[in-house]
């Protein structure tokens, strides 16, 4: 497509995922955090905690300065903690809860317009009891974003048997999930990632058109998993088109294009569609931004 991508979509990126020194929260984030708010090409970041609550002040004005569209992370604080929204036992579910709640008041320091999660792992058995139980959680979560202000909440579908093994999982599971909480909540939705798709044995179409009235944040990125040694196996987020990997510029064309065609993006469109990428091994985080930047513009320009 001829036309600038940036007026079809906002390109963001996730922050603790391209610097990951940042991902526990401690250290000069601000630092970083600059140096996408000074790239031009990007007018999305996701940020995660911040622990110093003057770091915090800092993170919090650069952004604010910079125009940027925030998210704020909490996948991070979940799966560092063993957080489960769906444990079937009521302490731990709870204090899953509150660390989401803790991360919901950090979004608001932060001015963050959303805020992602993730559900807990995927039970052995019992599966219809966890759905239930991670929708009573989010319609608690929700209420309590809400009481405070505007902050959208989405829930993120991650791997159901290959890293993370979350509950959710497939997204069919994950829309089922939306329904119930926007009878509350309708401003809730899906985040869903490119990265993920190989691992929920889910094509682009199929994820996206079963999401399409729900998802209200996109992620895009690669992954590898066809050898549990190699460094980059899982989650991790590799370069687009490491070596063996699954995604690159034909897979993120079409990406991009269903999400046009479902409305996701187009012209005059400021929602989000977000870099979740990560260095491998000795890999510069600068050279990886560059070179996703450079494979969003090659795949625009195929559709």
């Amino acid at each position: 497509m001829k036309t600038d991508l940036q007026h079809f979509m906002q390109v963001g990126i996730v922050h603790f995922m391209a610097f990951p020194e940042a991902m526990k929260g401690d250290g000069p984030i601000s630092e970083t955090v600059k140096k996408i708010v000074t790239d031009d090409f990007f007018s999305g970041i996701e940020v995660t905690r911040v622990n110093d609550p003057a770091e915090r002040s800092k993170v919090a004005s650069i952004l604010e300065s910079g125009r940027m569209t925030i998210g704020f992370g909490a996948q991070p604080i979940l799966l560092s903690n063993k957080g489960d929204l769906n444990s079937f036992d009521p302490e731990k579910r709870q204090t899953a809860i509150n660390l989401v709640k803790g991360a919901i008041d950090q979004a608001y320091e932060l001015n963050a317009a959303k805020l992602g999660f993730l559900s807990g792992p995927k039970p052995e058995k019992d599966e219809d009891r966890a759905l239930q139980l991670l929708t009573d959680s989010i319609i608690e979560l929700s209420q309590y974003a809400r009481s405070k202000g505007n902050l959208v909440l989405s829930l993120e579908t991650f791997d159901d048997e290959t890293d993370k093994k979350c509950l959710i999982g497939s997204n069919r599971l994950a829309v089922e999930v939306a329904k119930e909480v926007r009878v509350v909540d309708p401003t809730f939705g899906l985040m869903l990632d490119l990265s993920h798709l190989p691992m929920q044995r889910e094509t682009s179409r199929d994820a996206l058109m079963i999401a399409r009235d729900y998802i209200n944040h996109a992620h895009i990125g690669n992954c590898y998993i066809k050898d549990k040694n190699d460094p980059a196996y899982g989650d991790q987020h590799p370069r687009f088109g490491y070596p063996g990997s699954e995604n690159d510029v034909k897979e993120l064309t079409e990406y991009l294009r269903v999400l046009l065609e479902i409305g996701y993006i187009g012209e005059g469109s400021r929602n989000v569609v977000a870099f979740e990428v990560k260095p491998v091994g000795n890999e510069s985080s600068d050279v990886v931004i560059a070179q996703s930047k450079r494979t969003l513009v090659e795949a625009w320009a195929r559709l």
